[in-house]
């Protein structure tokens, strides 16, 4: 016989974390791409679905609770919740919202705090242990996410097209990334699909180089202005623990710690995935 499963799904425009948990608390986790409805219909979701996410699954799901970028409310979520309904029609309850209360779950549990995500795009809220009760609205890649993987990606391109890298840099970037010039990041930023997750992907060379001076302040300043944009425009932002998910928060949680300590703040849990404490939450 066959066991009733639960179904969680964080997911970014770059990658979804699946978890599936059964009736023993046991859990398997998996990947499939980015699901955002922002960028996606539901007949391009369903492939996805179909081809990376049902073949990990072994029984008859019963409850789903996916949270992912673009999924703000019930109209702009409706592309996933269409697709998740068309794909496992043995889930009874279907639940898709957005990715910010998902890590305002995992992070803080049913505790108050500010719960934070710098991924390949950024967010903020303030959550009472219950519900979201105010966020400072990011303007997604073009005009904000501040500290993400896109943002630092764009920075890091635009310095380099512009001559402001340092020398050494600049021989590298240039080395590593030979097809990178002007008219290629225009054609990527304007014509092609998904310019957040083609700036995102530079965050590799930041990675490798992230001890070099210009480097580190680079990082530094793009989360100095997610403080100083969202964390601080909560007003009580200073009695409470300020949580982070998010590869790039996980990755420099050092930085990342030492800027929220230069505001006054205090640091909560840091984590590559909330997935985590979403299966504390709801197991």
């Amino acid at each position: 016989m066959l066991s009733k499963l639960t179904l969680l799904a964080d997911s970014g425009s770059t990658k979804t974390d699946w978890i599936v948990i059964n009736s023993d608390a046991q859990v398997n986790t998996f990947q499939s791409a980015g699901i955002n409805p922002f960028y996606q219909t539901a007949e391009e979701i369903i492939p996805v679905i179909e081809s990376q996410v049902i073949p990990h699954i072994q029984g008859d799901i019963t409850k789903i609770h996916f949270f992912g970028a673009g999924c703000a409310d019930e109209k702009s979520s409706k592309p996933v919740f269409d697709a998740l309904k068309e794909t496992i029609r043995s889930a009874g309850l279907i639940e898709v919202a957005s990715d910010m209360l998902g890590a305002a779950k995992g992070l803080c549990g049913r505790s108050p705090g500010l719960a934070c995500i710098l991924g390949t795009g950024a967010n903020n809220a303030f959550y009472d242990g219950e519900k979201i009760i105010k966020s400072i609205g990011s303007l997604g890649f073009w005009l904000g996410d501040e500290g993400s993987g896109s943002y630092l990606g764009k920075t890091l391109v635009v310095q380099f097209l512009q001559n402001d890298l340092p020398a050494d840099l600049h021989d590298s970037f240039a080395k590593i990334y030979p097809e990178v010039n002007r008219l290629s990041v225009l054609d990527h930023a304007y014509k092609k699909p998904y310019p957040n997750r083609y700036f995102a992907a530079f965050s590799t060379f930041i990675a490798a180089n992230r001890q070099h001076d210009y480097i580190q302040n680079l990082i530094s300043e793009a989360f100095g202005l997610f403080v100083q944009k969202y964390i601080l425009k909560h007003p009580d932002a200073g009695k409470y623990p300020v949580h982070f998910t998010g590869s790039i928060a996980y990755h420099y949680k050092d930085l990342l710690i030492a800027g929220l300590t230069k505001y006054g703040l205090q640091s909560g849990r840091i984590l590559k995935s909330p997935l985590e404490g979403l299966v504390q939450y709801y197991s």
